[in-house]
């Protein structure tokens, strides 16, 4: 019996050494493709799973320090369904502060896109300052995106171009957010509106 109930207890912390040491093999492999990549990633970042980049010669990814991709389906409970995507095209700048957590975020930068500090982004979350059709006529033309300190997206956020999202600010689950939100507020729903303040 007793047996028994220390069994739970081992396979934690085989998982918990298998999650340590997978952790440092992709901090390692992602560290190494940012820099082939001409990424600007900084000091104690960690990596949970393949983060992917995709940068233009002439634009530019900054990352602060002590970040934290979640890529691997499991390393968010949650559930992910996809890897980090990071792209800046053509000569935009995106840029990501100190102690920001991404889950299976997808971001795509084609002027400019800033993450303050502490920013958390739900699992599957999407922020995309253009069209992704740059040679259509139809496409309007991409503006910037800013999401400031302590912002925190829910599961599955979408932030649309030309939106600033003040700090401290909770956008709730599955929002598509259309419209700049002003600071410490709350707000949910597709168009994403103001519920309440902090």
């Amino acid at each position: 019996m007793s047996f028994l109930k220390l069994r739970p207890s081992a396979w934690n912390l085989v998982r918990a050494a298998r999650k340590i040491a997978l952790c440092r093999i992709y901090t390692f492999i992602n560290y190494l493709e940012a820099f082939l990549s001409a990424v600007e990633l900084g000091r104690r970042c960690r990596f949970h799973g393949r983060t992917s980049f995709h940068k233009s010669h002439a634009a530019s990814i900054k990352i602060g320090d002590l970040c934290v991709f979640r890529s691997a389906p499991r390393s968010n409970l949650v559930g992910i369904n996809r890897p980090c995507i990071l792209s800046a095209h053509g000569a935009a700048t995106l840029t990501i502060g100190t102690g920001c957590g991404l889950s299976g975020t997808v971001i795509g930068c084609f002027l400019k896109v800033t993450l303050g500090e502490n920013v958390r982004c739900g699992a599957n979350t999407t922020i995309s300052d253009g069209e992704w059709h740059p040679g259509d006529t139809r496409a309007a033309k991409p503006s910037a995106i800013t999401i400031g300190n302590d912002v925190w997206l829910g599961l599955g956020v979408t932030v649309l171009k030309g939106v600033e999202i003040g700090a401290n600010t909770v956008v709730g689950a599955g929002s598509v957010v259309t419209h700049s939100l002003p600071g410490n507020v709350v707000a949910a729903g597709n168009p994403c509106r103001v519920i309440r303040s902090l």
